[in-house]
């Protein structure tokens, strides 16, 4: 039996680290990081009005599951002993292609870190033989959502009617951006961080770049 290729449980990328869900070993930090982003989150992911204790226990619980099987590979987004987000790829409706989803803590946000982040995980994805594209969605209206596939050279491919928004501050139309495989290594730093970052600030060269993921956001 083949044995699965399966992407590196820790990214390092200079000032944050991306690395695998610890399980119910997470809970407390995993519960405080959703609990603190709610109001952030809830005009875009209708998830966040079911949050609890039982649905983050859930979650982590999922987080495995979807590890083992190659489903979901959901990352924490981690400031040294702190969690700031979390960023992850699923598999999507045709064998081949995989899904990415990524959301911060507010105080996380405007640093390019969900770029980063991002960045990571498509080159991560690609080293993996059995993937041929990546996709970011997102509703029409989330226009933060929209800036990241864009800074990583992800391309607009369709624009689906959603019915009745998923979110309360949904457009309805859900915007698809994909990245095909490419010939070589990838470098998706954005322009202005190759310019201006120190190299210990820059994603890991293997990298160019919650269980559920929609509309360019993780969905614990």
């Amino acid at each position: 039996m083949a044995v699965m290729t399966r992407p590196r449980q820790i990214i390092e990328c200079g000032d944050f680290v991306l690395r695998r869900w610890r399980g119910q070993r997470d809970f407390a930090a995993a519960f405080k990081l959703i609990e603190e982003s709610v109001d952030h989150l809830r005009p875009w992911e209708p998830w966040v009005a079911g949050h609890s204790e039982e649905h983050t226990r859930d979650f982590l619980a999922k987080c495995d599951a979807g590890w083992a099987s190659g489903d979901v590979y959901n990352y924490a987004i981690a400031e040294g002993s702190t969690l700031i987000g979390m960023c992850q790829s699923s598999r999507g409706a045709e064998p081949r292609g995989r899904r990415m989803g990524y959301w911060l803590h507010p105080a996380a946000t405007g640093r390019g870190i969900a770029t980063r982040a991002a960045a990571a995980v498509v080159t991560e994805m690609f080293t993996l033989p059995d993937v041929a594209y990546l996709e970011i969605a997102h509703d029409l209206a989330n226009t933060s959502s929209a800036a990241v596939p864009r800074r990583l050279g992800f391309t607009e491919v369709r624009r689906e009617r959603v019915t009745p928004p998923a979110a309360p501050s949904g457009s309805g139309i859900e915007v698809v951006w994909r990245l095909n495989r490419p010939a070589s290594p990838l470098d998706l730093t954005p322009a202005h961080q190759r310019e201006h970052d120190h190299p210990q600030h820059q994603a890991d060269p293997r990298q160019p770049p919650q269980h559920q993921m929609e509309r360019g956001v993780v969905r614990p």
